[in-house]
């Protein structure tokens, strides 16, 4: 293009989410998509949030509208620390949270203050897509580690290039993971942070997906078994709404201050209505029974996609069950590549995401995700049988599914 602009070496390695693409594909009428990781809109508690807006514009309408601390609300950190202490076992402060515009700013902050150009990030194998785009601008080394049903192995951890080296810290998500749905046991996540302390690489935990468990209720966190090397980041995205964009971030007290100066660079503070808002809906004990109504909505999604699949996908896919969270991964038969069917899924009215876009490096051709939370139990039946159809006809040779 004729321009006058010339861009930053870093804007070059920014990308476009394949997912934010697809959706955009998915406002075809008539599409059963099963590519975001949208939550429920009918999950969200509207009237709730009506009458916490009234209430904030009532109580505190000059302070809600007006700049805030660039920490967050002094209640809502309180609130977040105190949860985070009995639910997962961070033994955290308040003076150790930091409010974020969602955990996906949280990311961004990490990456500002952490990476270098060259340094290496480990990354389990495959990981969160928006991490790789949150990580990528500051040039870092992405390092995969070898992954298993539950997450990193304790020998690929030991194996990493310590501190000394350049390692600056592990990007891990150990509850019900985007994409693959996996969950660390607790052995697994004492030997995980046991290599790590052992090679000295800090951890960034993300848990956007922890309250959304099914049959058992949530681990104790990475967090808990080495406070000092670890970043523990949360969000209310997936439990309450994603519309207010609030996360928030529990950082060593070493490492907060230059977490915060991150932050008032980058947007001076979370808006402070929304966070006054949220803090009135959740404040009284809500999300204790709220959120049980969200897993008993996707438990029966989740069980409705795992009898769809049995049914309708050919043999040679392969998949487990999810314990929790929002989605499905799935490996296609040899000979199927994800990203080249997808047109023609779309094409017969079916949408997923391919599972090449979450790897790091040496992406795997035949893996897709499947969301299972923003459809109808009848409707994921629906879209399986299509899909199911579309990879019968590729495996037999044809172009064109059946309707």
């Amino acid at each position: 293009m004729n321009t006058p602009w010339t861009l930053a070496n870093r804007a070059a390695r920014m990308n476009p989410s394949i997912i934010r693409e697809i959706l955009k594909v998915t406002e075809k009428p008539g599409i059963l998509s099963m590519a975001g990781g949208l939550p429920s809109a009918d999950t969200f508690p509207v009237e709730e949030i009506k009458a916490a807006c009234e209430r904030v514009l009532t109580d505190s309408p000059r302070e809600a509208l007006q700049y805030a601390a660039s920490e967050g609300f002094a209640p809502l950190r309180e609130w977040a620390a105190a949860r985070v202490k009995r639910e997962i076992g961070i033994d955290a402060t308040p003076d150790q949270v930091l409010v974020t515009s969602g955990s996906q700013q949280g990311l961004d902050l990490v990456g500002k203050i952490l990476c270098d150009a060259g340094a290496p990030v480990a990354v389990e194998t495959p990981t969160y897509l928006g991490a790789l785009q949150a990580f990528t601008p500051y040039e870092p080394l992405f390092h995969s580690l070898d992954s298993d049903l539950e997450g990193p192995t304790p020998e690929a951890i030991r194996a990493l290039p310590t501190q000394a080296a350049g390692t600056r810290f592990m990007y891990l998500l150990p509850n019900y993971q985007n994409p693959t749905g996996r969950v660390m046991s607790n052995a697994r996540r004492d030997a995980v942070m046991e290599a790590a302390r052992a090679v000295n690489v800090p951890v960034v935990e993300d848990n956007p997906y922890g309250d959304l468990w099914f049959d058992e209720p949530p681990l104790p966190a990475l967090g808990s078994r080495w406070a000092e090397g670890s970043i523990y980041l949360g969000s209310f995205s997936k439990i309450l709404t994603p519309g207010f964009r609030l996360g928030y971030v529990i950082a060593p007290k070493a490492l907060y201050p230059k977490l915060l100066q991150a932050k008032q660079a980058a947007d001076l503070h979370t808006p402070g209505f929304n966070q006054r808002v949220v803090y009135e809906v959740i404040k009284d004990g809500f999300l204790d029974r709220h959120i049980p109504t969200i897993r008993a909505r996707y438990k029966a999604n989740r069980d409705a996609m795992a009898e769809a699949l049995t049914q309708h996908l050919p043999e040679g896919c392969d998949w487990q069950m999810p314990k929790g969270g929002m989605f499905f991964w799935i490996r296609l038969p040899e000979g199927l590549n994800a990203m080249a069917l997808l047109p023609t899924a779309v094409e017969a009215n079916i949408a997923y995401v391919p599972g090449a876009a979450f790897y790091a490096a040496n992406p795997d051709p035949r893996a897709l995700r499947l969301s299972f939370v923003t459809l109808t139990p009848e409707k994921i039946r629906e879209g399986v049988a299509i899909l199911g159809r579309v990879l019968n006809d590729a495996l037999n040779g044809s172009h064109a599914p059946t309707p």
